[in-house]
């Protein structure tokens, strides 16, 4: 049977044309490095990510998958994108022949388990659709999906034992699989459950178990033999911690045995319900066509020109915008709440892992301008939690709250989303959920309305977790002066503008400050450590820059715009080095001390803008884009984080960025793209570049709809009202003297 390459890829009884946005996909980028992606099937913001697992070892294997393996676990339901903590992983199929293995096997001694070896010259991927040869029983899989069901396509040889292996057991830590249950129902059906710890931080009132149910049907009649802590059982149906179930049947030589697998959160009945309405036939071909269709559809909201290299690492970036948030609700609308009972989502779709801390910046943006409705959906799926669990979400997974990272970070979702026009939700509600958060006495607030600001004597990552709610209450702000809520808006300006407290002059840069109103001393501003320290996943060096509403008050605090720009140079060339004896895993793609590889420093490029100095952002965004993503496994520098390091190449490939990205304004940068153009609506909003390439790295002048633009930002309303954006490009610096600078908080304070 022939195989494809791994990108660009033509499979057999493909519907793709040779000018389909899928072939520029590869779903196998960042699966290698620090990237933390999946190369398999998936839907967009579907339900089910149907993925091969190769690994659990450690942190590179947080989505089950790293491209240094040569061999195949099993093939699970549910993984992460791109995030920096492991979950997931359920209910894993593993097809084999010849004598029965239980056990998976490690990656030196693949013989000792059922696991597979592979190569990647007989593996491809593409969105909606994965293949790959398992060399060690000659088997070929196939996998696609449905929103909430997975498609399994197995190649087996002639065989007098086969076997598909059930493995419920399957994840990172034995321990936390908390139950697991089977029960064959007829002669091709299995209906069970699988509870896990989970991720989701324990407690009292809400309990963090994740519990999924599964359907799942054959093509063809099988003896099932169910396998309970490594003891075989004559039953069909059995429960406990450590269950497999292994499907038996005979294979002639290229015979196709088929399985589909429905999830729900909520019961097998509904499991089964999703199933049968969502892939109540056989056909494997149809549901891969159907998928494709969609992917296409989502993929063709921006259509750009540019060479291929730029043009499969921009459509693989928009794919990895368009997996998450998840799908978390049946077809009959039921999900599992908060509260751990059974709710309806009248109405909207409701979602689960929102990735906050990551994706407000760029991922949550780039869903208003060609996925508002999805945004509506998002922000109901907020409320939701804010009706069952009492604040809205920071990292939820499933139907547990992780905690994970800092700010209520849901808050510049909402305002961006409510300054958009996107309104579909219960405004005044969305509001007070808000303000609920910010007031609340956990997570540093308490400290935050004792003292005015966070002393880092009384709490820790005391400097982190302040910048972020300066940001986060400047939102809340905003719109509490939209809704005539004087009071609340004076209160939140002043949190906001508490940033200042941090600025040490004698370094000038961000530091610990006491609650005796003394900075920490000694300061090294190098130093991080997931232990003690003023810091989440960064140093002062990184954190120093963001204060994304009052980029002008900062500015001033450096003492002027030259200083500043001078302080961003610094920043660039430092040496790349950390102290700490546990520095943070997570601060890669280094530039100095720029991170790209984390959140806290997507926007600083960006910043020159503000100093006037666009030739040196454009300078910077080029070296970014052209050295720290790339076409290969390893072509992202860090997480990928659930779409936002892939929103960042978006809209910076593009030539424009949301810097706050609650503002309602995109920073200009340069593209990387000959042409692109944005479906908004039913507008058109086209971005044009004059003298592209790869020398050309400095914007030379700016037109709007024909006209000279001397701005260097644009705003949200002039982009959804449709038009054409044009950057002249040339090896030289443009002359932007005279340019109107972006915005900021304190420039309005002394209007």
């Amino acid at each position: 049977m022939a195989l494809c390459a791994l990108s660009g890829c033509k499979y057999e009884n493909s519907t793709i044309s040779t000018d389909s946005l899928l072939d520029f996909v590869d779903p196998l980028i960042g699966t290698g490095g620090h990237g933390h992606t999946f190369p398999g099937a998936a839907y967009p913001f579907g339900m089910v990510q149907l993925s091969p697992d190769t690994g659990l070892e450690g942190w590179d294997w947080c989505s089950g998958y790293h491209y240094s393996d040569s061999s195949i676990i099993g093939f699970s339901h549910t993984h992460l994108s791109g995030t920096g903590r492991s979950d997931l992983m359920d209910v894993m199929l593993m097809p084999t022949t010849g004598d029965l293995k239980l056990n998976p096997g490690s990656k030196d001694k693949p013989d000792e388990g059922y696991r597979s070896r592979f190569s990647h010259d007989e593996e491809s991927a593409s969105p909606g659709y994965y293949k790959v040869r398992l060399k060690d029983y000659d088997i070929m899989a196939e996998l696609t999906v449905s929103l909430r069901c997975g498609f399994h396509r197995y190649t087996f040889p002639e065989s007098k034992s086969s076997h598909i292996i059930l493995d419920l057991s399957h994840h990172f830590a034995t321990d936390s699989v908390l139950f697991t249950s089977i029960n064959k129902i007829d002669s091709c059906t299995i209906i069970g459950e699988r509870r896990t710890k989970g991720w989701g931080e324990p407690g009292e009132k809400y309990w963090s178990e994740q519990q999924l149910f599964f359907a799942l049907k054959v093509s063809r009649a099988f003896d099932l033999s169910i396998v309970s802590d490594r003891r075989f059982i004559q039953e069909k149906q059995a429960s406990g911690k450590n269950i497999k179930a292994v499907l038996d049947f005979e294979t002639s030589l290229n015979e196709m045995v088929l399985v589909k697998v429905g999830i729900s959160a909520v019961s097998t009945e509904n499991a089964l319900q999703n199933l049968s309405e969502e892939i109540p036939h056989w056909d494997f071909n149809k549901t891969l066509s159907e998928t494709q269709s969609v992917w296409e559809k989502e993929l063709s909201k921006i259509k750009v020109e540019a060479p291929n290299k730029n043009k499969t690492i921009f459509y693989t970036a928009l794919y990895h915008s368009l997996l998450a948030p998840y799908l978390y609700k049946d077809v009959n609308e039921e999900y599992l709440g908060f509260d751990k009972q059974i709710h309806i989502a009248k109405g909207f779709n409701n979602y689960t892992v929102l990735s906050l801390w990551d994706t407000f910046r760029a991922e949550n943006p780039l869903l208003t301008l060609i996925a508002p409705d999805k945004v509506n959906d998002l922000i109901q799926s907020m409320l939701a939690q804010y009706n069952q669990y009492g604040l809205l979400p920071v990292w939820p997974l499933w139907s547990s709250e992780t905690n994970c990272m800092i700010g209520y970070h849901a808050v510049p979702v909402i305002v961006d989303a409510y300054f958009k026009g996107i309104r579909n939700y219960d405004v005044e509600k969305a509001y007070q959920a808000m303000k609920t958060s910010a007031m609340q006495d956990n997570f540093g607030v308490k400290e935050l309305k004792q003292y005015g600001y966070i002393p880092y004597d009384v709490y820790n990552k005391s400097v982190s977790t302040a910048l972020e709610y300066c940001y986060d209450d400047w939102c809340i702000a905003q719109m509490a002066k939209d809704l005539g809520k004087i009071d609340d808006y004076n209160y939140f300006m002043k949190r906001s503008s508490s940033y200042k407290t941090y600025f040490d002059e004698e370094y000038k840069l961000m530091n610990g400050f006491s609650s005796k109103g003394s900075f920490r001393r000694p300061f090294d501003p190098f130093f991080s450590s997931y232990g003690e320290c003023d810091w989440v996943e960064g140093n002062s060096w990184q954190y120093s820059f963001f204060v994304p509403h009052d980029v002008k008050g900062l500015i001033n605090l450096y003492g002027g715009s030259e200083e500043f720009a001078n302080a961003l140079d610094t920043l660039f060339s430092m040496p790349m080095g950390m102290s700490g004896h546990d520095v943070p895993i997570d601060i890669t793609g280094l530039i100095g001390q720029y991170a790209h590889g984390n959140e806290p420093s997507h926007h600083v490029a960006y910043l020159y803008n503000y100093a006037g100095q666009p030739h040196k952002a454009q300078q910077r965004l080029h070296e970014i884009m052209s050295t720290l993503y790339t076409n290969q496994p390893d072509g992202l520098c860090g997480n990928e984080d659930c779409g936002q390091m892939s929103a960042w190449y978006v809209f910076s490939a593009m030539g424009f960025y949301p810097v706050n990205p609650a503002e309602g304004i995109y920073i200009l940068g340069k593209p990387m793209l000959e042409n692109a153009e944005i479906t908004i609506g039913n507008k058109l909003f086209k971005v044009k570049t004059v003298g592209w390439s790869d020398e050309n790295i400095y914007v030379q002048s700016v037109k709007l709809n024909g006209k000279v633009y001397n701005k260097l930002f644009i705003t949200h309303a002039d982009m959804v009202d449709g038009g054409i954006l044009e950057f002249t490009m040339s090896s030289v610096p443009g002359n932007f003297k005279n340019a109107v600078l972006p915005p900021s908080m304190s420039e309005t304070l002394n209007e």
